[in-house]
């Protein structure tokens, strides 16, 4: 298995977690908001072609959610591809707003 290196930036409304593979230049994200207190969104996932089968969107995801157990968020799992690793780790649960197989939603809020 190729040796992955994930980063993390964050301003404070959005923020992604950046993954390397050694050897590769390009880098793969997986793009997140803040969606309140101790609440995000997982909004996408997104891999270059040099990097697919690497199992570099995996990690990202795995790194999410320690990320999430080790500072006390919760996920919104807005991504078709976080949501479907969730499918393959109901024990994700005590980190995601729903439940595996469930699909989330973002309520519409009213603009002043």
């Amino acid at each position: 298995m190729a040796e992955i290196t994930i980063t993390k930036e964050d301003d404070g409304r959005h923020g992604r977690y950046l993954a390397r593979v050694a050897g590769i230049e390009d880098a793969a994200e997986l793009v997140f908001t803040h969606r309140g207190p101790g609440l995000i969104s997982a909004d996408h996932t997104g891999a270059p072609e040099s990097l697919r089968g690497t199992g570099v969107a995996a990690a990202l995801v795995d790194f999410l959610i320690a990320d999430a157990r080790g500072n006390g968020f919760r996920i919104i799992p807005l991504c078709p591809y976080v949501r479907a690793r969730y499918e393959k780790h109901p024990d994700w649960q005590d980190v995601m707003t729903v439940g595996p197989g469930e699909k989330p939603s973002i309520a519409a809020r009213p603009h002043p």
